[in-house]
This record gives C-alpha cells, sequence and structure tokens, in this order.
C-alpha cells in the first residue's frame, strides 16, 4: 500500500481509500468483514457520510478498535447551526470515537464562509478536539475552486475521473499549490467506468489526489488492493481505454450538481437523471417508494424546454437522459417485483 500526505491536514492516507456509500446495502456482518479485510491490506483512509443511512454504524462496529490507527472522514449536510451539531453528535456516536478526523460540509449550494454559523460549529468542534480538519464537498466547480482560495477548508472532495474535462483536472493543481488536502470523488464515474486499472492509473498521476473508491464486493475490494500492490502505468493501452471511455460515456455522467434546476415541470432532475446508478449503487427499495414513483413519472411531463440544457455546465442532453432513465427505472422496478 502507498501512502501520501492530505495537505496541509499533514494526515498519513492510503492511496487507495475506502468510499463507504454501498455498505449501506449489506449485512453489518458482511460490511464488517469487508472493512477488516480493507483494513488489514493497508486501507487507512475511510470517507463516509451522515446522509448514509447505517455506514457510520457498521465502521464504528467493525473497526472502532483500530480508531487510532484509521483516518476517518465524514459529512454532514445540515441546513443550520442546530443540524449540524446534532449530524456531529450522531457521526461521534455511531463511528464510536471521540474525534473524527475530518468533517466536511455536504455540497452546500455556495461556499459556507467563516460566520456561516455552520462553519462556526465545526470551529468550535475543532477546538474542543471533537474534530480536527475541516472539509467541504462539492459538485459545482465554482464553489470548489472558492473554497480551495478561501483558506477555510483542509480538504475539498470532488468528483474527478478519466473522462474529466481539464477544466475540472486543473483543481488539482489548485489543491496543491493551496496545500488542500484533495478527495476525489466518483472516480469511476458512479459505476459508468468499468476498467478500474485505467481509472487507477489515471488518477494515480497525481500524488496529491486520494481517490475514494465506493466498495461494496469483496472481489472490488481484492481489485484494487491488487492494484495497489503492482500500480499500473498509464500505457498506450490504457489510455485507448480512456479515450474510447470519453467519447462514448463522456455525454451520460449526471455529476448532480444542481445548475439545471429549477425545472418548471418540477423534475428532481439531478436525482432522476443518475436514477440507474443509484438503483445499483444504493439501496435501491428508496427509489421504489410512491414518491419516487410520482417524480420520475414527471419526465414524461418534459418539454424540452432545454433550460436544463442550456445551464449544464457539463453540456449534456438532460431531457435525453432524464428520458433513458425513466425506461431504465420501470424495467428495473418491474424487475424487483417478480
Amino acid at each position: 500500500m502507498q501512502y501520501t500526505i492530505l495537505g496541509r491536514t499533514g494526515l498519513r492516507v492510503s492511496r487507495t481509500a475506502f468510499g463507504a456509500i454501498p455498505i449501506q446495502r449489506l449485512s453489518v456482518e458482511d460490511a464488517g468483514a469487508l472493512l477488516r479485510k480493507a483494513y488489514a491490506g493497508g486501507i487507512n483512509f475511510i470517507d463516509t457520510a451522515r446522509a448514509y443511512s447505517d455506514s457510520e454504524e457498521k465502521i464504528g462496529a467493525a473497526l472502532g478498535e483500530v480508531r487510532a490507527e484509521l483516518v476517518i472522514a465524514t459529512k454532514s449536510h445540515g441546513k443550520d447551526a442546530a443540524e449540524v451539531r446534532e449530524h456531529l453528535a450522531t457521526s461521534l456516536r455511531n463511528l464510536r470515537t471521540d474525534y473524527i478526523d475530518i468533517v466536511q460540509l455536504h455540497n452546500p449550494e455556495t461556499l459556507p464562509t467563516a460566520d456561516d454559523p455552520r462553519y462556526q460549529v465545526l470551529q468550535e468542534a475543532k477546538a474542543e478536539g471533537r474534530v480536527r480538519h475541516i472539509g467541504i464537498t462539492s459538485h459545482r466547480l465554482s464553489v470548489a475552486r472558492e473554497a480551495v482560495a478561501s483558506g477555510l477548508y483542509d480538504t475539498l472532495q470532488f468528483p474527478l475521473s478519466s473522462i474529466s474535462s481539464a477544466e475540472d483536472l486543473a483543481i488539482i493543481e489548485d489543491c496543491r499549490q493551496h496545500n488542500v488536502g484533495l478527495i476525489v470523488m466518483k472516480a469511476l464515474c458512479g459505476g459508468l467506468l468499468t476498467n478500474a486499472k485505467a481509472a487507477f492509473a489515471f488518477l494515480r498521476q497525481y500524488e496529491n489526489a486520494v481517490p475514494i473508491w465506493g466498495l461494496q464486493l469483496e472481489r472490488e475490494l481484492d481489485e484494487f488492493l491488487a492494484l495497489e500492490a503492482d500500480p499500473p502505468a498509464l500505457d498506450d493501452e490504457l489510455w485507448a481505454v480512456i479515450e474510447r471511455d470519453r467519447a462514448e460515456l463522456a455525454g451520460d455522467f449526471c455529476r448532480a450538481c444542481g445548475y439545471c434546476l429549477p425545472c418548471p415541470m418540477d423534475i428532481p432532475i439531478p436525482m432522476a437523471a443518475r436514477m440507474g446508478l443509484l438503483l445499483r449503487r444504493m439501496p435501491f427499495q428508496q427509489f421504489l417508494a410512491e414518491s419516487w414513483q410520482q417524480n420520475m413519472a414527471k419526465i414524461e411531463s418534459c418539454t424540452r424546454c432545454n433550460q436544463c440544457a442550456a445551464r449544464c455546465p457539463y453540456h449534456l442532453d438532460p431531457p435525453r437522459l432524464l428520458r433513458k432513465m425513466l425506461e431504465d427505472y420501470r424495467e428495473f422496478a418491474a424487475g424487483a417485483r417478480v
């Protein structure tokens, strides 16, 4: 296992990190076995969030005895100081720890400044020793850039992959220059990229970029541990895979940045446009509830006004993607009920 220093945090983290969204779908026993195997393989950096249902609890149950040897990052999506404070207390309890290495404000629409009550809660917790470092996650490049330059955040978590644009990839150098720890999410584009070797080799170019791979199956963990044991060179063969992925997939990956909203027909575009991924990477039952059936049915009312397409910084065609997701959703739902 290779390790790197996560920016100005000074934290020594494994360059392969464990993304804990998918373990929501595992039993406590199976999640525990996967987490312990990851730790035994040298992975010491685990990323979770208050929004990931029982993910924190499973981490605490599996790895509480080796807490001091881990770097744990979690997130609060709290809308005000009281909610962030409540989330922090819950996370500490679930993770069975008296401190969290990195607490990240979870994808706020605009950058919380130093006088924002949410930020101040984390500053107070840092002064008390319950939080070691304050980070932020974002799907918006403008917010990410502002966060890096602000000096307020020790880490940034941002979606990057082998199909990212040059504009997005420039945030890697921004983080290096400002000594901000860069945590990379969506390195497999939520499952759109299927060649882990190519995805791994692409990001391994950047010493300061630490991808968190969402792991659910033991074979997935084994694959990344094998890649760590013998890191592949980014050769012509892998570049060919990447170029093919860029040509075939870049147009279909919704980053859930929210720039497309509001929709005149009230379609929840950022969620609906990646519904196929959500059904397969998270507990799918929640998305088959009546409320989500109604939300997805709103796609039928799309008038192709293209306001969403005009706002999309990634130049997607949301109306086309939404129709594709609706068809997939109904096929998945029919199969799930069999």
